[in-house]
């Protein structure tokens, strides 16, 4: 019986990789070892996962032997073919891989290509959970699939989460009723990635709207990059308040410790916080009044909500 090492460098957060690895030598007979780097020596085989590039250092010194993988240490590396088709039902997983976008800040398309199904419900969940937490990067790309999902989602009456934010650019009134149809569904989150988006964004939730669409009903990752400025954030998020809907800011590494930034998120990413207009906020609640320094020249929200409206008939405009 071998000795096999795991180590997931990065969280607690359960790791689809090793878990695959984990039933594949379990199913052979072999001691697994989670997550003790100290018995790296006494291990006849080590597997390491990294996501994020900050911990590659920490990854590499675990033991010269060890089979690294993960987006943080190449994107490249592929599980063996016969591990990477082992199916561990942790009721947490993909029924797709790949994407039909190429988001500069992702590396989805470089990894894992167009997009293509992979399994359904059934290859996640065990059987007992009542939750599953589907984990595509962007299942609303294939439509039939989709609906496919849903449907065995209602038969085994699951709580669902479809954890990575859906596309709301291939939201059809068809396909958002699908998600109402789903009676226990952890929370519908959508991602306005880019101010570039504002027109399919107003689309879509007019769409919702007119369609069963309630108060504070979705949540939407706010993506923050370098080419962002206050305005270009303030303008989605206020936007999403005009329709009553939560947001998330979600900052990437090179802008996460600016201040701007961190003040903002402190207000979106806690519901009831989001809840009240930025500038009540921060005259009426001690704890972010000491954000107030960071928004000199903050404006109330019905300008920025006419920005995006002009900014929205303009991109009209040029499309006729």
């Amino acid at each position: 019986m071998a000795k096999i090492l795991l180590v997931n460098i990065d969280s607690v957060i359960p790791n689809l990789a090793l878990k695959k690895v984990e039933k594949y030598h379990l199913d052979r007979g072999n001691e697994i070892i989670w997550d003790m780097p100290i018995m790296a020596e006494l291990a006849d085989k080590i597997y390491v996962s990294c996501v994020f590039p900050r911990n590659r250092q920490r990854a590499i010194s675990i033991h010269p032997t060890a089979i690294i993988g993960g987006s943080g240490y190449d994107l490249f590396i592929k599980l063996p073919p016969e591990i990477e088709r082992v199916k561990p039902r942790i009721n947490w997983g993909f029924t797709t891989r790949g994407c039909i976008r190429k988001c500069p800040f992702c590396f989805v398309p470089q990894m894992e290509g167009y997009i293509r199904v992979v399994g359904d419900i059934y290859d996640l969940w065990d059987g007992q959970s009542k939750e599953v937490y589907v984990m595509d990067n962007n299942i609303l790309a294939l439509p039939t699939h989709f609906s496919k999902v849903c449907e065995q989602i209602r038969k085994e009456n699951l709580r669902v989460d479809f954890n990575q934010g859906l596309d709301h650019r291939l939201l059809t009134k068809e396909l958002w009723l699908e998600l109402l149809s789903l009676k226990h569904i952890h929370e519908i989150r959508f991602a306005f990635d880019d101010i570039a988006y504002v027109r399919t964004a107003i689309r879509a939730l007019d769409l919702m709207a007119q369609h069963g669409l309630d108060d504070w009903q979705t949540r939407w990752y706010v993506y923050v990059g370098e080419k962002d400025t206050f305005e270009t954030v303030y303008e989605r998020l206020c936007l999403l308040r005009k329709y009553k809907q939560h947001a998330y800011l979600m900052r990437d590494e090179k802008v996460y410790d600016n201040p701007v930034y961190i003040a903002l998120a402190t207000w979106t990413n806690f519901k009831g916080a989001f809840k009240m207009d930025l500038p009540r906020l921060l005259a009426e609640n001690d704890r972010f009044r000491g954000y107030a320094k960071y928004f000199p020249d903050i404006e109330i929200e019905e300008k920025y909500c006419e920005i995006a409206a002009r900014r929205c008939s303009q991109e009209v405009m040029e499309l006729v």
